[in-house]
């Protein structure tokens, strides 16, 4: 690696003064699972390095309000969100799916906001909260705004940050009475990165679906919402059929992307058969299963 340095500010107003609209080589940086890979193989050159280390105190933590509704700080580790009581009591479709999430050695250092802005497509975790609703809170020199994760990704490990810039909090609201589910497939170990990942969320009385949202990833540019997918659920019985219908559906809504996990059509003939799997795992409350 390069030479560089490390500034270590003491908080999130200190870290945001330190970063460089006009300087890409200024990086800040929370867990650094990913971002040391990405220097060790020379993708990434960094002049200086923003050490979120000594802000975290400040920037952790899982509250829950009286609804169940969670908010999640930025620094949170992906290991506290996993043994976290109150996540498994209003949003147990992620407890489930964080134990094959990377493996535990990573979890208990990468963050999620971290995670969130290193918008790397195969992550586990972005679909999840896409299809429960979740929204994260940005922080800068003008300020804050706040907006779903689902208006994050833009692309390929792109999002919408601006470069000084930090993801600050992440809220979830309840579960509650929904099911959900998320699935991954495979081609290694159940903690390797995905071929695939589905997750659904369905607001369903017995059979019968009210509405639902649907998310895929791994197989794509960016964890996306399957809108159109989605419309069909409105109302309708949940049956054989229905899943059949939803996983033609969702390979004539999104475009699939190869790599070294699988080609783009045997992920498209994956994503035919995973959509239903992940519909009917949310109705048995399977959560996450490979």
């Amino acid at each position: 690696m390069t030479p560089f340095d490390v500034a270590m500010p003491a908080s999130l107003s200190e870290a945001i003064d330190l970063l460089d609209p006009d300087d890409p080589t200024i990086r800040p940086m929370a867990g650094g699972t990913a971002l040391m890979l990405m220097m060790k193989a020379g993708v990434f050159r960094p002049r200086l390095l923003i050490s979120l280390a000594k802000a975290a105190p400040q920037m952790s933590g899982i509250r829950a309000d009286p609804s169940g509704n969670l908010s999640i700080g930025a620094m949170t580790t992906l290991s506290a969100l996993e043994r976290s009581d109150q996540v498994a009591a209003h949003a147990p479709v992620i407890t489930r799916a964080m134990p094959r999430l990377s493996n535990v050695r990573v979890r208990n250092v990468a963050t999620v906001g971290g995670a969130l802005a290193h918008a790397d497509p195969h992550m586990d975790l972005p679909p999840v909260l896409i299809a429960l609703g979740a929204s994260i809170r940005l922080v800068g020199p003008l300020g804050e705004r706040t907006m779903p994760v689902e208006e994050l990704f833009t692309g390929y490990f792109e999002t919408v940050l601006q470069r000084n810039e930090l993801i600050s909090e992440l809220h979830v609201p309840a579960q509650g009475q929904r099911n959900a589910a998320y699935l991954k497939v495979t081609t290694g170990s159940v903690d390797d990165w995905p071929a695939l990942g589905v997750a659904v969320v369905l607001d369903a009385v017995g059979p019968e679906a009210k509405s639902g949202r649907i998310v895929v990833s791994a197989a794509t540019e960016k964890a996306t919402r399957l809108k159109a997918t989605e419309n069909l659920l409105a109302g309708a019985s949940l049956d054989a059929k229905l899943l059949a219908r939803l996983g033609d559906a969702a390979v004539e809504e999104v475009e699939m992307v190869g790599d070294v996990r699988g080609s783009a059509p045997y992920k498209r003939e994956l994503l035919r058969v995973y959509v239903g799997r992940a519909v009917k795992a949310a109705l048995s409350n399977n959560g996450a299963c490979n």
